[in-house]
């Protein structure tokens, strides 16, 4: 995943959450808030990964945080909005798989380049 790529996920993980924060203030929901958590959290997390001159372990490191985000926060939102689910364990799929983004990212530092 290019460095650009990164800023733009950065970018509209920073819009989605604070759009999600204004909804979940004035219409309630603790998946919405949950959600604009969790993208507010990760934007500038991936504006700072697209700093780094980093190798390909950081890249799919931050990759696997991003598909992870948009399955956890995904799945939140269907169910706010639609009343179902994105599909069964989509949440703690996506949840896991940022698990494993961060812990991707941190063994990148005693990568040798």
């Amino acid at each position: 995943m290019g460095d650009r790529y990164l800023v733009l996920a950065g970018g509209l993980c920073g819009a989605a959450g604070v759009a999600l924060s204004a909804a979940a203030a004035h219409r309630g929901g603790g998946n919405l808030a949950t959600a604009a958590s969790f993208l507010l959290v990760h934007a500038p997390a991936f504006l700072a990964l697209a700093q780094l001159e980093a190798g390909r372990l950081v890249r799919i490191g931050a990759f696997a945080l991003l598909i992870g985000l948009v399955l956890f926060a995904g799945d939140l939102l269907f169910r706010e909005f639609l009343g179902t689910r994105l599909f069964p364990m989509a949440a703690p799929s996506g949840g896991t798989l940022m698990i494993v983004g961060w812990l991707i990212v941190a063994a990148s530092a005693f990568r040798r380049r």
